[in-house]
């Protein structure tokens, strides 16, 4: 199913359904497509909205995670938005995460999967100074359990947005910002309802990490996805909403 990307100033988000506010974000090499599935489960009852966050085009200066939360706060004060779940994939859990500390008010339920913040199998210096097509393939396809999902639809998407020197150099800044930035100090003060959802075959943030994650947050529910890797809500979409709709009905 396609949605409608809008543009409205700095801001192309999806905006389906009506009703309470799911807020999702992607990670450092999703897109809005990874949300397909839960767009479709979830808008006939919920508003769901989805920003693109600017990891390629944001000034270099501001690309790191302050950068990205500053920018998910101006899209929340655009769309005029007092309260709502944040629902974050990876570097979007991260996001979820600053932004949860900055407002802890506006955040009524948190649902991670994948999230960066503790450990991370991260690229380092593996990145290229501009996107190869066989390097994008490659760094998509590890995202998953099955590779196959990893579509050359999906792979041309990611590349047509990191296939010049200024999108590589923005992705490395904020995947080095991430990599330094441990929250493990932090986050213990987070209270609202939080749902962490986790791939069993995660090679980027193992098991390990979300058991970390369960431990360090007092009111947290850890539920494991099978033959799973780092994008639950793509590979595993029926048994991802499952999970997120019985946390929603009983928190």
């Amino acid at each position: 199913m396609q949605y409608t990307v809008k543009k409205q100033g700095e801001f192309e988000y999806i905006d389906e359904g009506s009703g309470e506010v799911l807020i999702m974000l992607h990670g450092l090499f999703g897109a809005l497509s990874n949300w397909t599935d839960v767009i479709e489960h979830f808008s006939p009852k919920y508003r769901v909205l989805i920003p693109m966050m600017p990891i390629y085009t944001m000034p270099l200066k501001q690309a790191d995670l302050n950068g990205l939360t500053d920018f998910i706060e101006s899209f929340i004060a655009f769309q005029n938005l007092k309260e709502f779940s944040l629902i974050g994939n990876s570097l979007g859990g991260h996001i979820g995460l600053i932004f949860t500390l900055r407002h802890p008010h506006s955040v009524k339920r948190l649902v991670l999967t994948g999230s960066s913040g503790l450990f991370e199998h991260g690229m380092g210096n593996s990145y290229p100074r501009r996107s190869s097509y066989e390097f994008v393939r490659e760094r998509v396809a590890y995202t998953f359990y099955d590779s196959t999902i990893a579509t050359k639809e999906l792979v041309d998407e990611v590349f047509e947005v990191t296939n010049d020197n200024s999108s590589c150099l923005r992705m490395i800044s904020i995947a080095r910002s991430a990599q330094r930035h441990n929250m493990a100090k932090d986050i213990h003060v987070i209270k609202v309802p939080t749902l962490l959802v986790w791939g069993l075959n995660d090679t980027i943030t193992p098991p390990v990490v979300a058991h970390e994650f369960n431990n360090l947050l007092s009111n947290s529910t850890l539920k494991f996805v099978d033959k799973c890797c780092h994008v639950p809500m793509m590979e595993h979409p029926k048994v991802f909403n499952k999970y997120f709709e019985d946390f929603l009905n009983n928190s």
